[in-house]
């Protein structure tokens, strides 16, 4: 079983810490900065999991949600979001995320919770 781990967010440092914390876990991680580049790896390289964050310039992140669905069904997403778009937390539910973080959030919990997703 392979466990390959997408990390969807604009912000740079974001990206960097969650792609250390997830290779010393012993996942295969891609990182994406844009929906564009997200959507491009999903193609490539069907990950298990997407780490996605809702607040991304250009396309945003329920559009990258459906698009990963689009192409994939079975990938599995985790939402990261910032406080207060609980509507917005809502309709990634509908449209088959399977959880989400609220940032700033606790990189134990989002560890265990990738875990419990896509075990190793």
């Amino acid at each position: 079983m392979s466990n390959k781990i997408l990390i969807v967010d604009d912000q740079y440092g974001i990206r960097i810490l969650l792609n250390e914390v997830f290779q010393k876990e012993g996942y295969t991680t891609f990182q994406a900065a844009n929906g564009v580049q997200a959507l491009d790896i999903v193609q490539k390289h069907a990950p298990d999991l997407v780490l996605l964050d809702m607040k991304i310039p250009g396309m945003d992140g329920i559009e990258i949600l459906k698009r990963i669905k689009e192409i994939n069904q079975d990938i599995r997403v985790i939402i990261m979001t910032a406080y207060g778009e609980l509507d917005m937390i809502q309709e990634t539910k509908e449209l088959g995320a399977i959880m989400h973080f609220a940032k700033p959030f606790d990189i134990d919990e989002l560890r265990a919770a990738v875990k419990k997703h896509l075990p190793i």
